[in-house]
């Protein structure tokens, strides 16, 4: 079981790092700057930890930009506030965000601008069979260790997480995020700091902190706050990797 727990964990902070810092530090908000070539391994690096819940950047970020703009109103797309479970929220998500990628659904210019579009990649990545390709890859792994190891197969509940990854991350950050936690700033909006599992999120629950200061590359904002991934992106601003705006 600790195999699978290893191999659980692995893709769960290796795909949530790229999620916070690429999907959502850059792409949503450029938090940060970088060459041409190395968004283009950030993204590349996002599609390879996120497999199958792989989110397009610029489908994404719009979604985000508009979720800043209309917080926990009716306008937002993915308000805790508004729907009965956490599954009704993320229905009412994917359908939003399958209509940016699709072209069907649009925005006002400034949400718009300055995205990291790879439009080649995109069609590859986002595409059926690649996204079908990553769930056969996670079911061999686990049922060839299952297999190897003798374990139980009640280990494939885990399966639905990986096939889902990006999204249940989200969920979990969009739902208790906005309903559960405290409060360091009255920002108008219900955004709260969950900071019991905050860790587990690399930093993305300190919402609160985060709709006070959206243009912050630090979510931690009080002396007993820790934001892992900002930590992480201050070594890579003195490795010359990124730069920081803030």
């Amino acid at each position: 079981m600790l195999y699978i727990l290893l191999i659980f964990f692995a893709h769960w902070w290796a795909s949530l790092f790229f999620h916070t810092m690429f999907l959502h530090r850059y792409a949503s908000h450029k938090m940060f700057t970088t060459g041409e070539v190395r968004e283009k391994i950030f993204h590349f690096m996002t599609w390879l930890t996120q497999g199958s819940s792989y989110l397009v950047p610029r489908a994404y970020a719009v979604m985000h930009r508009l979720h800043h703009e209309h917080s926990d109103t009716e306008d937002d797309p993915h308000s805790p506030h508004f729907f009965k479970d956490v599954f009704g929220m993320m229905m009412h998500t994917r359908q939003i965000y399958n209509d940016f990628v699709a072209g069907k659904r649009t925005a006002a210019s400034k949400f718009c601008q300055n995205l990291p579009v790879w439009t080649s990649f995109e069609r590859f990545a986002d595409h059926n069979l690649t996204r079908s390709l990553w769930v056969v890859a996670y079911s061999a792994l686990y049922i060839a260790i299952i297999f190897y190891l003798d374990l139980s197969y009640l280990c494939l509940l885990l399966l639905p997480i990986h096939f889902l990854m990006g999204p249940v991350q989200g969920a979990i950050v969009n739902w208790c995020g906005h309903k559960y936690g405290y409060q360091n700033f009255d920002n108008g909006d219900k955004s709260r700091n969950t900071e019991v599992i905050g860790l587990f999120l690399l930093g993305e629950l300190f919402q609160n902190n985060h709709h006070q200061y959206p243009t912050s590359a630090n979510f931690a904002k009080k002396w007993y706050e820790l934001d892992p991934t900002y930590l992480i992106m201050m070594l890579m601003d003195k490795l010359g990797i990124i730069r920081l705006v803030n």
